[in-house]
């Protein structure tokens, strides 16, 4: 029976819920360990006049201080361009910033010599929104733009047009575990860490650029990770490269760790946007054009911020044919925290447009909202179903997953009984709401579309098996278990998963962009594959056959198609290849073929397939407070032939919930002097067991194998997480129940104040003599 497609549990949950698993801070330390604490700055903009480091010396177990005068390389951890200092000079950039780290015997020691460093600040104008960097024309990058058609001219003979804007908020990773490292020196130069990353060898890298070191002499292994969701992409190499300079400073092993507040000052958040349009519609509801200006907030650094919003451009569209449409791309200089990835990647952003668009387009003609969203899909062959950026949309299933989402939820009935308690409730109000999803899958940058892996068999038929893709308990590695093991024809006892380390398998991609079980899941097979076919040369000989081509592994047992009672052991066969001298181990690789992007033109097809899904939500709002209770979620997810439904499931409902989070609830809350607010679970809220409705459906699309990728699936990490715009949607349509006004304008996210200011503004209109609209 092959192990691929069953719901088998997390390769780690036992040990997750007995907490016996092995985080970077839960091993056994080793002798002599220190502890770091950070000096943060308390400006969002200042020069440096004074930094006196000896009263720090003077605590008891305070061993030293790191300042940028202690980096023997260069003083950068930027990963695009060198443009992100570990440790400042002269100048800090942002509130939060680190000025430098105290090390101590334990951490009591640095937190009280970290507290004795004097630090002097002069001051200095700040950026401290994307509007003011606007206003400054304060930006990391040229303008990039992406164009089809001829917007101007078909907003000119457009029936109908509007402008407006939106201003989209940010959001703390909010992972269970906090940034972490290890730093351990061997004696002869070289460096291990252990770093709770989703890129160790990028991490690799920036400890060896800070070192001055050679990447071979440092090895970066991540055991796994309390949750990522891009935040350790590329923000954990500060941390690991801090933890591993003061190890190159004492000789000692050394420790950077976090606390929940220091993580949430200093790290970066998903960007926020300011998105403006100018839209021109038909009276069917059909947009005609479209015109866009996207603004990321990017912070004092550029970090991941260019891909962020190539993104974030090419999922403008979502899942929508606009045949006349131009993007204007900027990544503003602000003052802030470097913004950085998340899951989505800058796809949400991208799409909260066009959908604000659709529903405004619906209140605007007095339409059903999912009728406007229908008529504008992506459909039949040619324009109508190719992207602004020329990629033709091979496998349509937007429309399968929309009308079975519809029909599952019973979309049409609890409209109309919607609408009907809304006519005899005067305080309370229900809305419904339908969203699609369309989401490329691969990496912006073509040649982080590759992965490797290394398969090792011992004598004994036990296997150990290696590949560069991280866990931070998406179920990454018990994918890759199952694959392994229908791969070799084996039981999933048999395998033991490594921890991901830069001496198994070098030069690895982030785990990140939906696309670890896509790049790592190839890579594995492949590596497999390779054994397989040096067994299957041995099994022959033993059954006295002469094909190869002709032998099935299955179950621990090696056997002919075509004569199946011709069979041997997988043991003996692997015995046997050790004793003719047959290699029992193998490096896989895997790079997405037929991808390719022409920055030029900004045209291409950088995505190798899509992945679709619909949300239908109800929500209930009170008006005298704002709040929202979610009433009902069904959804229908396509996840191709699933490899782990019980995987994917938790993935579906797990990016659900965060995205909800995002558009409802966390608030990121910046005062006057460009000073993070909200740095506490305290301040920040996230959802909790109490947001999940009782009635939470997921359906996995059905007969939906997809050609081209591992053994059928498809990615799953990131396209459900924009599944819950139908949730804001929804709440939407609460809202102009309240007062049937044409427009409602929702701030995002939408928190209790901002509905209950939308409440007050559809009322309003009606109360100034608008035609009363009433869309159900």
């Amino acid at each position: 029976m092959s192990p691929v497609g069953k719901p088998k549990s997390h390769e780690s949950a036992v040990a997750h819920v007995s907490g016996t698993a092995v985080y970077t801070d839960d091993q056994r330390e080793p002798a002599g360990m220190l502890s770091l604490y950070p000096v943060l700055s308390p400006h969002a903009r200042a020069r440096i006049t004074k930094l006196d480091v000896a009263p720090a010396l003077a605590v008891a177990g305070c061993i030293t201080v790191l300042t940028a005068a202690d980096v023997p390389g260069e003083n950068n951890t930027g990963v695009i361009i060198h443009d992100e200092v570990l440790l400042p000079t002269d100048e800090i950039s942002y509130y939060g910033q680190v000025v430098a780290w105290a090390v101590g015997e334990d951490e009591a020691a640095a937190r009280e010599g970290a507290a004795k460093i004097v630090v002097e600040y002069e001051p200095l104008p700040a950026i401290k929104t994307v509007k003011e960097a606007i206003a400054a024309n304060s930006y990391h990058n040229d303008p990039q733009i992406i164009r089809r058609g001829d917007p101007d001219v078909a907003l000119a003979e457009a029936e109908h047009t509007f402008t407006g804007e939106i201003e989209i908020g940010g959001q703390d990773h909010f992972y269970l575990e906090t940034q972490v490292s290890w730093a351990i020196p061997d004696g002869e130069g070289n460096l291990q860490l252990y770093t709770s990353t989703q890129h160790p060898t990028e991490t690799q890298e920036i400890v060896a650029r800070i070192l001055g070191l050679p990447k071979n002499r440092v090895v970066c292994t991540c055991l796994r990770m309390g949750g990522g969701f891009g935040g350790k992409e590329s923000q954990s190499n500060p941390f690991a490269a801090a933890a591993a300079l003061a190890t190159y400073k004492t000789g000692r092993p050394a420790r950077c760790r976090l606390r929940r507040h220091h993580d949430m000052l200093i790290t970066g958040k998903r960007h926020g946007f300011l998105s403006q349009y100018e839209v021109g519609f038909n009276s069917d509801g059909t947009i005609t054009a479209m015109k866009a200006v996207l603004t990321a907030d990017g912070g004092w650094s550029l970090d991941l911020s260019p891909p962020v919003l190539g993104r974030a451009m090419l999922h403008v569209d979502n899942a929508y044919y606009v045949p006349n449409l131009v993007i204007e791309g900027h990544i503003a200089k602000t003052n802030r925290v470097s913004n950085t990835a998340y899951r989505g990647f800058g796809g949400p952003q991208g799409m909260i447009a066009i959908e604000e668009v659709c529903d405004r387009i619906a209140r605007t003609l007095n339409l059903p909202p999912d009728v406007v969203r229908e008529r504008n899909f992506y459909h039949g062959e040619g324009d109508t179903n190719r992207t602004h950026y020329d990629q033709d949309i091979v496998d349509n299933r937007i429309a399968r997953v929309w009308q079975e989402a519809k029909a599952g939820a019973d979309y049409m009935v609890r409209r109309a009984a919607i609408a009907a308690f809304n006519e005899t409730s005067p305080y309370k109000k229900r809305g419904l709401a339908i969203t699609p999803v369309k989401f490329g899958i691969s990496f912006n940058n073509v040649q982080y579309n590759q992965a490797g892996a290394l398969v090792l068999i011992y004598t004994d038929g036990s296997i150990q098996l290696n590949h560069g893709g991280t866990e931070m308990g998406q179920g990454l590695h018990t994918k890759m278990i199952q694959i392994a093991a229908k791969a070799l024809g084996v039981k999933v006892d048999r395998l033991r998963m490594m921890h991901t380390s830069t001496d198994k398998v070098p030069n690895t991609s982030a785990t990140a962009a939906s696309s670890g079980s896509d790049l790592n899941g190839q890579a594995v097979k492949n590596a497999c594959e390779i054994l397989r076919d040096r067994l299957a040369a041995v099994a022959v000989h033993m059954l006295n056959l002469d094909a190869p081509e002709d032998m099935v592994f299955e179950d621990d047992w090696i056997y002919c198609r075509t004569y199946p009672s011709a069979r041997i052991t997988f043991d003996e066969v692997v015995k046997q290849a050790y004793s003719e001298r047959i290699s029992l181990s193998a490096t896989g690789f895997y790079r997405t073929p037929n991808i390719f992007w022409d920055a030029k033109l900004s045209k291409g097809r950088p995505f190798y397939y899509f992945a679709y899904g619909a949300a239908v939500s109800e929500v209930e709002v009170d008006g005298f407070t704002g709040t929202f209770k979610l009433r009902q979620v069904d959804i229908v997810h396509d996840v191709g032939e699933s490899l782990n439904p019980l995987v994917d499931r938790g993935q579906i409902e797990g990016a659900f919930v965060q995205g909800m989070g995002w558009l409802t609830m966390e608030e990121l809350v910046w005062d006057g002097e460009g000073r993070l607010r909200t740095f506490a679970p305290s301040t920040y809220k996230i959802p909790t067991i109490s947001e999940v409705p009782e009635q939470f459906t997921v359906h996995l699309l059905e007969r939906a194998a997809q050609d081209g990728v591992i053994y059928g699936s498809k990615a799953v990490g990131e396209p459900p997480f924009m599944l819950a715009m139908s949730v804001r949607e929804a709440i939407r349509a609460a809202v102009a129940a309240f007062g049937n006004a044409d427009y409602v304008p929702l701030a995002l996210p939408a928190t209790p104040e901002a509905t209950l200011w939308a409440i007050e503004a559809v009322k309003a209109m009606v109360r100034q003599g608008q035609p009363v609209e009433v869309v159900s």
